[in-house]
């Protein structure tokens, strides 16, 4: 059976490449880019996606109108974050002291200076950018990916979850850092599953089928 997937348009995601991995996976399903708040309360399944500066995009999601509806989309129906969408999900963010949705408990530092340097010594530049091992903790979405797949990320800040139990992968750069979590219907990503190839690709085919 076919369903409806809103892809919450706010003004900050990569919402076309977003809108058309979903498009490419899930054939018979309809994906609604949308920034109407009664939209994304109909639709079966819902992704936010994000990327830029948190303080941009928490300011676009309260000046649309949207912060209600992902809020209470995330309480009950199958929802993916991707980058700044998993970062919003949780409270304090250091990216210029604003605070998120409050949905899951925890922060949102910077990655630490001092703590950027990599095995060989050498110093690990802030975007971390590129492709990057996620060591998996076990959930359903990671079905047919193997553990330690590469991901593309673009980041500077990462989540920082204040209970274990949320943590469903964790990347090393410089430090080790939670790049996926989970609770009950909801899955969020720091890296770009839409620019992840294959893995990228498999995840959303699977997180279109999920019924948590």
């Amino acid at each position: 059976m076919s369903s409806t997937v809103a892809v919450v348009d706010y003004g900050m995601g990569n919402l076309r490449s977003v809108a058309k991995a979903i498009e490419h996976v899930a054939t018979n399903d309809r994906v609604l880019v949308t920034a109407n708040a009664a939209d994304i309360a109909a639709a079966d399944r819902v992704v936010v996606p994000g990327q830029g500066a948190m303080p941009d995009c928490m300011r676009e999601l309260e000046a649309r109108g949207l912060r209600d509806a992902v809020v209470e989309a995330a309480a009950q129906k199958p929802f993916l974050g991707i980058c700044v969408g998993l970062q919003m999900l949780f409270g304090h963010a250091e990216e210029g002291d604003v605070h998120g949705l409050g949905i899951l408990p925890g922060r949102v530092p910077r990655f630490p200076h001092e703590k950027m340097v990599a095995a060989d010594g050498s110093r690990l530049k802030v975007p971390h950018m590129g492709w990057n091992e996620v060591r998996q903790r076990p959930h359903p979405l990671w079905a047919g990916i193997a553990d330690d797949a590469r991901f593309y990320f673009v980041h500077s800040y990462y989540v920082a979850p204040a209970e274990p139990e949320l943590t469903a992968g964790t990347t090393t750069y410089g430090i080790p850092f939670t790049s996926a979590v989970t609770r009950d219907n909801i899955f969020a990503v720091q890296f770009h599953s839409e620019k992840s190839a294959r893995d990228g690709l498999a995840l959303i085919a699977t997180f279109m089928r999920w019924n948590p």
